[in-house]
């Protein structure tokens, strides 16, 4: 259908799905103006975009809809003035009425549930516009503690930024055709979006966990990929623990692909106990492919422990550069949507004295 919506008022509206289908705090999603939210058509785009569940496939969970519905109406009846010209769309009030008589858990056990999740990156062409998006849906735990020995079943805020950063323009020319191999890849969202739209050779994800590896397949296959151990899958998954030696001869037969050009990870340095066998899992890549690029990226919430990840790099004769990606402020960002509070760095980790392949930092 096609509804009749400014440019403005669908490019806003726009953002918002994308904050919805991310499980953005409703405190913290970006409306229309209520003028612009209380039209007809934008009453209809956002049942038909948000809350037709018969026709999404990964809806997120009904607590997080009924919180984003009620919003919506309170909004709603705040911007209306007549009575008899204003009022919230049929399609939209059915759905609240749904969600009231479902027997929806408590938010405190809901939250501990797995969900959808859909992660959108705008793909841009010429210049700022916006050609289309780049979407991995995963199911993960979005309340999960580090303690616990949980952190791979829910997709942390590093990764966004590298994600960002290798569906931009530089990005994809770094990764076309390459063969790349993920540590620490968790729900696999990074992998999924390399697999699923950046013209590589093939991608492994891997993590140190058997139970997130298994995980790891399910999310694939969400995402129309194969996930099988055959010849034509460009994704594959694997268990990796850091600092195990790497065997040259049985790389291929390990893993499923050739030794590696990429190498990437996202928040791996956050344990400082993990720091050297992490390095020590980079120097054997290195042994491997010694013009081997590696982005990590990190969230620097305690100075000392990347401090103490770079000193381990330096003393293994690795060469770090901070990669010119600014991260976007919050009140800027259209997708990937994540915390600016805490800095958020990728770097690109070369050993001295190799090549860059021109990549430009």
């Amino acid at each position: 259908m096609d509804l009749n919506l400014s440019p403005g008022t669908r490019s806003k509206l726009t953002t918002l799905r994308r904050q919805y289908f991310q499980l953005v705090d409703p405190a913290q999603l970006i409306w229309p103006d209520e003028e612009s939210l209380k039209a007809v058509d934008a009453q209809s785009w956002m049942f038909n975009n948000l809350f037709d569940v018969d026709n999404i496939s990964y809806p997120p969970p009904e607590q997080y809809q009924l919180r984003v519905l009620k919003l919506l109406i309170s909004k709603l009846e705040r911007a209306f003035v007549d009575p008899e010209k204003d009022e919230i769309s049929d399609d939209l009030m059915s759905a609240l009425s749904v969600l009231l008589c479902s027997s929806i858990p408590p938010e405190p056990i809901s939250v501990q549930q797995k969900a959808f999740v859909t992660y959108a990156f705008p793909t841009r062409s010429n210049g700022d516009s916006v050609s289309d998006d780049c979407t991995v849906t995963v199911l993960e735990s979005r309340s999960v503690l580090s303690s616990f020995g949980t952190t791979g079943l829910r997709t942390w805020e590093a990764s966004l930024p590298l994600a960002a950063f290798l569906t931009s323009e530089r990005g994809r020319a770094m990764l076309e055709g390459k063969r790349v191999f993920e540590l620490g890849a968790g729900t696999g969202m990074l992998s999924i979006l390399c697999a699923k739209y950046l013209g590589l050779s093939g991608v492994v994800a891997t993590d140190g966990d058997e139970g997130i590896v298994d995980a790891l397949k399910s999310n694939i296959f969400l995402n129309g990929l194969d996930a099988e151990e055959s010849s034509h899958s460009i994704i594959r998954t694997a268990a990796l623990k850091w600092g195990w030696p790497l065997d040259a001869s049985s790389f291929a037969e390990d893993y499923g692909m050739e030794i590696p050009d990429v190498l990437l990870g996202a928040d791996v340095t956050y344990d400082k106990s993990a720091v050297p066998s992490l390095v020590s899992s980079l120097r054997e890549f290195f042994d491997l492919n010694s013009s081997l690029q590696v982005l990590i990226a990190a969230i620097i919430r305690n100075e000392q422990t990347f401090e103490a990840f770079q000193n381990a790099c330096k003393r293994n004769g690795f060469s770090l550069d901070l990669v010119d990606f600014p991260q976007v402020p919050e009140y800027l960002q259209d997708g990937p949507f994540y915390p600016t509070s805490i800095p958020i760095q990728i770097w690109q980790i070369t050993r001295r004295g190799e090549c860059r392949d021109g990549f430009s930092l």
